[in-house]
């Protein structure tokens, strides 16, 4: 199960007891947010998208939405988001618990600006009920992030 990959690759830095996991889902950001009690932006929900074949995953706020013209001058195409099928297979995860951690090889992790303006953040933990409260600092460090961008509005 991927939740437990996640915690398996937490491991290594010695926080997999910071997963939390819920009796409830928390595979939306409106779930997440009443699951942690908190609002709904600090949520960092993982979108999966296929860039020239690639499998990419951008992390942003949980009230950010992609900017189609941001996206396409980003990354030089149109936004395409997986299907579920498609990203349990190329991501690892799947939808509801996607994360930027324990993915598979030849995934690209972008990070997005919404997120810098949140002391935590709580992104999935590879299942539909779970979630890691990270400080931003952290979630660069785990996440194996390319690199910063901006491609989301709806959210400053």
């Amino acid at each position: 199960m991927a939740i437990e990959k996640v915690k398996e690759y937490f491991s290594q830095y010695g926080i997999e007891h910071r997963v939390q996991e819920f009796d409830v889902s928390s595979a939306t950001v409106e779930l997440a947010a009443q699951a942690l009690h908190c609002e709904p932006c600090r949520i960092a929900k993982t979108l999966s998208f296929l860039v020239n074949g690639d499998p990419i995953l951008i992390v942003a706020a949980g009230d950010a939405k992609i900017d189609n013209p941001k996206y396409k001058a980003q990354f030089g195409t149109k936004a395409k988001m997986l299907t579920p099928e498609e990203a349990k297979e190329m991501i690892g995860h799947a939808v509801g618990g996607v994360c930027p951690f324990a993915v598979n090889g030849g995934v690209t992790v972008y990070l997005d600006e919404s997120l810098k303006r949140f002391e935590t953040v709580f992104p999935a933990c590879g299942s539909s009920n779970s979630a890691i409260e990270l400080t931003i600092k952290e979630l660069e460090q785990y996440a194996n992030y390319a690199a910063w961008i901006d491609v989301c509005k709806g959210w400053n």
